[in-house]
């Protein structure tokens, strides 16, 4: 493997600075760290560790009311314990800067079992002596290409969005794919001194099919003795400013224009370098520089394409140090697969393609704990995120993610799948609108959370109230969460695509690294004991209704319902004001719905408080129901925790549920998310488990977060119902509504017999 670049002019700040900075904004969490790995390029290292990180939770438990009368006692109590958290942990640095981090290292580890560092990358044996002294630790040599697949296949299996193809000029130079479900197999071009093309097939299958000794060390060298530049960032920072027609000849060079009998146009490359052989001038820097790019990237590209085409394979990722987020080596790689393929195969590269080698490390470290068998989440909180690698845009960030960057990535609960309805896993894309592509909506919704944040900071702080530090808490979780605002202004793609849900999902996590889990817990508890005083009367005013009546009043009660999302309160009033509010069109969508039952309904439920207890349980209480609630808190959304208490109250007052919970017609199985959106490729696999055993053939999706920021146009293989209220003028705006708009979304997959429903969402006007 090649060294790489030094990747920025050390001069232009001092490791002391970066160092001093707290351990817990660089080496995280060290007192807990249990396992090494390291993977030591020519100027950059990549150090993983594990930790064990203790986070606080909220619990519910249910208070005992059989004793005495407690009618105006809470339902459950609400306690923060301690839980701990398997976290990931990847730093990368100069090398310059090895023997200061390994000081800090060893000053601030504390507690470790750990006798082994595993090592690879071409330093690694370079700097073999200086770990074993300072870390105490023996050095244990990996297979660099076997870490280095094994990084790759980790990356592709965790993180949604850490495929890209690179898009010049566009508003978002980063277009994120979708990982297919089935990551293999893939084709791996790593571009480092030369060229190796892997074939990966499954996660211990893969063969090395082919390579060049034409790669970036050619373009290095050959760039040092033409420009006489010793950097590789350099040289590229001159290609960048380039032209390369003045030294490459063209086809109209030649034939005065295109050749078009053989379909080749006249801006085409027919030899590069061709003109410095005939032409009596001097040629600068910058131009040979290009040249030399083009030349070496469209042989790579060529090579790429011929053995995509000869292994059968679609999926071409591209990595090593001659890429490492580069936009000119990104863009002539792109334009030259583009080119030989007729745009049937894409350059896919990844967001952490610096990592891969030492997570694979890592990974082989810790085998005997398996840590493919769990799900992995990336915290947003601690990771710098995919910073522009254009000099021109940000250049204090481009000097910092030189200096130090960060990934973490903590183990989830339990283990996330696909849904199985989904009609097709590999085209489905959670998020309605991608912000990174849409500058108006990305503004709008920026602003949007900056201006909530005065909010979430209040209620944070009063979920605490016998804390009295939980105030200086919340200000560091405002001040984290704005720098990470600001940041995803200038680099929307920072953490793949940019969506409501990361918004959202990042702020979750900010709140969570300063032990805020559940701002929202005493806001539910109270809504909740209020609506549950209710129940029994809606019940009862829905029986004495006849079949359609009550139909109608079922949906208009859990769009009702839904509109109580804390902060849209202010909708009641519009309810009182105009009793058919749109639910009209509603009804007459319902009205297409008589015919044969359902099997078994998927319900994704919502709000706590009024939406689950005077929505959601009227509607289900005489079907065969699936309750898929979160697994952690998120806003006021109802936690499966919560779920359990309610559902055991609401079968002590009504024995149609009680009756359903025994016969096992009414489940409540959490979902695997703790997010306000839904991701319907990362799901409980028990959830899935259960969809396949109660051959599942409705699914009822509730919620602007979960039925309209995210799985809006999601197609299911089943009968889909998609209902809310929007509570968001912007937003109701952009889907040619207005405020309080219904949508009321019924959905029947192409291969089911069609039915009269109109399959558009309901907007009254």
């Amino acid at each position: 493997m090649a060294a790489e670049s030094e990747r920025v002019d050390r001069s232009s700040y001092s490791m002391d600075k970066s160092i001093t900075l707290p351990p817990n904004e660089i080496f995280r969490n060290l007192e807990n760290a249990k396992r090494f790995a390291i993977d030591i390029g020519g100027s950059l290292t990549k150090l993983a560790y594990y930790s064990t990180v203790q986070h606080k939770v909220a619990k519910v438990r249910s208070f005992d009311h059989t004793a005495k009368d407690t009618e105006n006692d809470p339902l459950y109590e609400i306690s923060m314990q301690e839980e701990i958290l398997a976290r990931l942990h990847f730093i990368k640095f100069e090398n310059a800067y090895i023997e200061t981090c390994l000081d800090f290292i060893k000053d601030h580890l504390v507690n470790t079992d750990t006798k082994v560092i595993k090592a690879t990358g071409g330093g690694a044996h370079k700097f073999k002596d200086l770990i074993e002294k300072k870390l105490k630790l023996r050095v244990d040599k990996e297979d660099e290409m076997t870490c280095l697949i094994k990084g790759c296949n980790f990356v592709l299996r965790n993180i949604p969005h850490e495929a890209f193809v690179y898009v010049k000029h566009a508003d978002s130079e980063f277009r994120f794919q979708n990982t297919h479900p089935d990551i293999f197999p893939y084709l791996l071009i790593n571009i480092g001194s030369g060229v190796s093309i892997i074939k990966v097939e499954s996660e211990d299958t893969f063969e090395r099919v082919g390579g060049s000794s034409i790669g970036g060390g050619t373009f290095w060298g050959l760039g040092a003795l033409l420009t006489k530049t010793k950097r590789f960032d350099e040289l590229l920072q001159l290609a960048s400013k380039g032209q390369h027609t003045s030294v490459d000849m063209l086809v109209k060079d030649i034939y005065g224009g295109s050749y078009g009998s053989l379909g080749l146009t006249g801006d085409l490359i027919a030899s590069s370098f061709g003109k410095s052989a005939t032409a009596d001038k001097e040629f600068s820097k910058e131009d040979m520089a290009k040249s030399l790019l083009h030349m070496i990237s469209n042989d790579i590209g060529q090579l790429a394409c011929l053995y995509a085409r000869l292994h059968n394979l679609t999926r071409v990722y591209f990595g090593g140090f001659f890429i490492r987020g580069h936009p000119v080596t990104m863009h002539t790689i792109t334009y030259s697969i583009n080119f030989f393929t007729k745009g049937e195969v894409q350059a896919l590269f990844l967001r952490h393609e610096g990592y891969l080698g030492t997570i694979g490390a890592f990974l082989k470290g810790a085998e005997e704990d398996n840590p493919n068998q769990y799900s992995w989440g990336e915290n947003y909180a601690g990771s710098s995120g995919l910073m522009s690698t254009s000099p021109d845009l940000n250049p204090m960030q481009r000097a910092r993610s030189g200096t130090f960057d960060m990934l973490e990535m903590d183990r989830l609960e339990r283990q996330l799948v696909n849904l199985p309805l989904l009609q097709d896993p590999s085209s489905y894309i959670p998020d309605t609108v991608d912000l990174s592509e849409d500058a108006l909506a990305r503004e709008y919704w920026l602003y949007c959370f900056e201006e909530a944040l005065d909010g979430v900071v209040k209620r944070a702080v009063a979920s605490q109230p016998d804390l009295p530090e939980a105030a200086e808490r919340a200000e560091k979780f405002r001040h984290k969460y704005l720098h990470k605002l600001q940041t995803l202004r200038h680099q929307p793609f920072a953490y793949g695509s940019l969506t409501v849900r990361s918004l959202l999902d990042t702020r979750e996590h900010c709140l969570n690294e300063f032990n805020f889990p559940d701002p929202y817990s005493k806001i539910k508890q109270r809504e909740n004991d209020m609506a549950l005083k209710y129940f029994q009367k809606a019940v009862k005013s829905l029986e004495e209704l006849s079949w359609e009546q009550r139909q109608f009043a079922l949906v208009r009660g859990l769009l009702a319902g839904n509109v109580f999302d804390w902060g849209a309160k202010a909708v009641s009033d519009v309810l009182e004001s105009d009793p058919e509010f749109g639910f009209e069109q509603a009804k007459r969508q319902l009205e297409g719905m008589k015919g044969p039952p359902h099997k078994c309904a998927l319900f994704f439920v919502d709000n706590s408080g009024i939406d689950i207890i005077l929505g959601v349980f009227p509607f289900v209480r005489n079907h065969t129901v699936v309750l898929a609630s979160n697994s952690s808190p998120a806003l006021n959304d109802v936690t499966n925790n919560e779920l359990q208490i309610l559902t055991e109250r609401i079968a002590a007052m009504d024995p149609v549920i009680q009756s359903a919970v025994k016969e096992d017609r009414l489940t409540l199985v959490q979902s695997g998310s703790s997010s306000p959106c839904l991701d319907l490729s990362r799901l409980d696999k028990v959830l899935a488990g259960v969809v396949r055993e109660r051959h599942t053939d409705l699914v009822i999706i509730e919620g602007m977060g979960r039925a309209i920021h995210t799985n809006y146009y999601a197609l299911l293989s089943c009968e889909s119902l998609k209902m809310a209220v929007i509570k968001n003028s912007w937003l109701a705006d952009r889907l040619g509504g207005k405020l309080f708009s219904v949508v009321f979304k019924y959905e029947v997959p192409p291969d089911k017999k069609p039915t009269a429903l109109d399959h558009v969402p309901v907007m009254p006007s």
